[in-house]
């Protein structure tokens, strides 16, 4: 039987690039979604408003870990060969949508209701009024809990483990499999996960501290 040495945890750690490209695939996707998502929330038809409202609903009442199952093995049966690098980044990129679609509908509502009628007093289409007097303040309002919702996405790569997916936690698995030796092993891997977590929560506080300070000025 092998013990768990330096060797094993290179394997673990090797395994994290996997969980960062995961997650920079399902934050990036997810922003595209969440954008049209948060767009639609805010719309003037109510259209729209539904549609997006069907789907935050979707996504934020289901478990992120049955989303999986249901991508990895429906998509068969319904005919289409999918991978768990595919199903894994499907799942995260609607799951994060969902969520980054809801934080930003709240941000683009906080903006000042005058801004909204200074905007409309100037004749500016629904397009030129998002573009350019809505969303850069938006933009402002939701960095801080944008940076801190990464923190959830990392997270939740760790899912992907379910369906194969060899990312941190799987690696994990697959040590422990070989050593026996859980504490050690999920010791490892939980000090990865917040090697990667905490220095995003950080920034998070400390952009939200500064926007804090500018606002009281």
């Amino acid at each position: 039987m092998r013990t768990f040495g330096f060797s094993e945890f290179l394997f673990i750690l090797e395994a994290a690039k996997w969980t960062l490209a995961l997650s920079a695939i399902a934050f990036a996707g997810g922003a595209v979604v969440g954008l049209l998502v948060a767009l639609a929330r805010t719309a003037e038809s109510p259209l729209p408003r539904a549609l997006a409202g069907g789907f935050i609903q979707v996504f934020q009442g289901t478990p992120l870990l049955l989303q999986l199952f249901l991508i990895f093995f429906g998509a068969p049966i319904l005919g289409l060969q999918i991978n768990p690098w595919l199903a894994a980044s499907a799942a995260l990129i609607l799951n994060s949508g969902a969520f980054l679609g809801e934080i930003w509908r709240g941000c683009i509502q906080a903006i000042p209701r005058g801004q909204w009628e200074a905007a409309q007093a100037l004749s500016l289409s629904y397009v030129s009024r998002m573009r350019d007097v809505i969303l850069p303040q938006a933009f402002k309002i939701a960095v801080p809990p944008t940076v801190g919702y990464g923190v959830q996405i990392i997270k939740g790569t760790s899912l992907a483990a379910i369906i194969g997916f060899t990312e941190i936690t799987r690696a994990g698995q697959v040590i422990n499999n070989a050593t026996f030796q859980p504490l050690l092993v999920f010791s490892a891997v939980a000090a990865l996960y917040f090697a990667l977590c905490w220095p995003l929560s950080l920034l998070a506080a400390r952009i939200e501290r500064r926007q804090a300070a500018a606002h009281a000025r």
